[in-house]
């Protein structure tokens, strides 16, 4: 969810642009005419995704789930009998970009509706643009709450407003049930954007894991910020080797967490437990016996338990979810966490037209306050203003468990056990 230092060359629309067609209807806005305003044409929704740059693990995800979503609206009949066209144009996993393609997108392009991208810094660009256009922003994975103040961008994953004391309290009391809690920990954090925020707050709530843990009595052996685009692991696996840890917490994303244990593979260490926030999910199960134990956050995971008390619905679409991430060539073709936030940004969008009746901007806006929406993967969401429409969450904690993502905490919503580390 963070943005890379580098800044690349601005992309070409023709290599910039994916569109994906089918049938779907809905409104005019009143702020004039989009892509699809004459009555019969398409609906155009615009976003960037991150297609290529150190983003595009998970971008890809987001793209599949997308392209999943308008092909089975538009089967279904659409938006009131009128096509969705989806364009899509890679942001390069660059934050400097993305306010520069929103702003192509509703003023150049004159998209009828907007979706965010992927990423915590690329959201707040976006969402500076679509708060001087006045449109309405779903989206799928911005953590910093309190920055988040635009009153018409809705989340489609939640982890509250305080996600800096939401995700601390949730991993520090599901290790605190185990039959032997973690004393030590080493505390490594990605400097950018969400994962700062979640290990030492932000603007006058400076509360996080660091804090937190030593509230909590926990001897932080190592406390280490590193930039995001690092590369070289070495000299940080060994500082935490040197440093001890029952528990290594890496408030990082994407492939951090693969770069550090391999790094530490290298140092022949590894780790009794270790935590990574937001990692891709596929490369840590591509580490084998490496990465067994290794915590997240999680939205959804796909277990038989979860799919059984969601219904045929849900199992349908992460079905076919796999069908599509298996023709991509997708490492790790499940339907998980950053697919079903996808979905539910998508929910949230074709509810806010519905309910509006149009895509006039200011009444899907007002129809979310008022009403929410239902999603297939996270139930009804309400959306308070007051709490920057940030649902209350629904996440836990997945482990890997023999090679396979299984939901573990909270106890009353886990498909299995946690696993203590291997004793010795």
């Amino acid at each position: 969810m963070l943005r890379p230092g580098a800044t690349r060359r601005l992309i070409t629309l023709a290599g910039a642009v994916v569109l994906l067609a089918g049938g779907t209807a809905a409104c005019e806005r009143k702020s004039g005419g989009g892509g699809g305003t004459t009555s019969d044409g398409p609906i155009v929704v615009g976003s960037t995704l991150s297609l290529s740059g150190a983003f595009a693990a998970t971008g890809v995800i987001h793209k599949i789930a997308g392209e999943q979503f308008v092909a089975r609206l538009n089967a279904a009949g659409g938006l009131l009998g009128r096509q969705v066209t989806w364009r899509v144009l890679d942001d390069e996993s660059d934050q400097a970009k993305v306010a520069t393609l929103y702003e192509q997108l509703i003023s150049q392009d004159k998209v009828d509706l907007i979706i965010g991208p992927y990423a915590t810094p690329n959201i707040l660009s976006a969402m500076a643009v679509a708060q001087r256009h006045n449109f309405t922003m779903p989206q799928h994975t911005a953590v910093l709450a309190p920055l988040m103040t635009y009153p018409c961008q809705f989340p489609g994953w939640s982890i509250g407003s305080a996600p800096n004391e939401y995700v601390p309290k949730l991993l520090l009391d599901a290790v605190a049930s185990l039959p032997a809690p973690p004393k030590r920990v080493a505390i490594l954090t990605n400097q950018n954007g969400s994962t700062d925020f979640v290990s030492y707050g932000t603007g006058n709530n400076k509360v996080g894991m660091v804090s937190i843990a030593k509230d909590r009595g926990l001897d932080v052996v190592l406390e280490r910020r590193y930039p995001p685009n690092t590369s070289n692991w070495s000299q940080m696996a060994a500082e935490v080797r040197g440093a001890r840890p029952d528990l290594v917490i890496n408030d990082g994303l994407g492939v951090d967490p693969v770069g550090l244990l391999q790094a530490m593979t290298q140092l022949r260490y590894r780790p009794p437990m270790m935590f990574s926030l937001f990692p891709a999910p596929g490369p840590p199960l591509g580490l084998g016996a490496v990465s067994d134990g290794m915590l997240a956050v999680s939205l959804f995971e796909p277990n038989k338990a979860a799919l059984d008390k969601m219904g045929a619905p849900a199992s349908e679409i992460v079905n076919e979810f796999a069908t599509r991430a298996k023709a991509a060539k997708l490492p790790y073709p499940v339907f998980e966490t950053q697919a079903a936030a996808s979905w539910n940004a998508w929910e949230i969008l074709v509810a806010s037209v519905k309910g509006a009746g149009s895509v006039d901007q200011k009444a899907m806006c007002d129809f979310l306050h008022a009403s929410g929406t239902d999603t297939t993967f996270s139930g009804h969401l309400a959306f308070d203003a007051s709490a920057n429409n940030f649902w209350p969450s629904t996440s836990g904690l997945k482990q890997i468990q023999n090679r396979e993502w299984v939901t573990v905490w909270p106890a009353d919503r886990a498909s299995g056990q946690l696993k203590p580390p291997p004793a010795g």
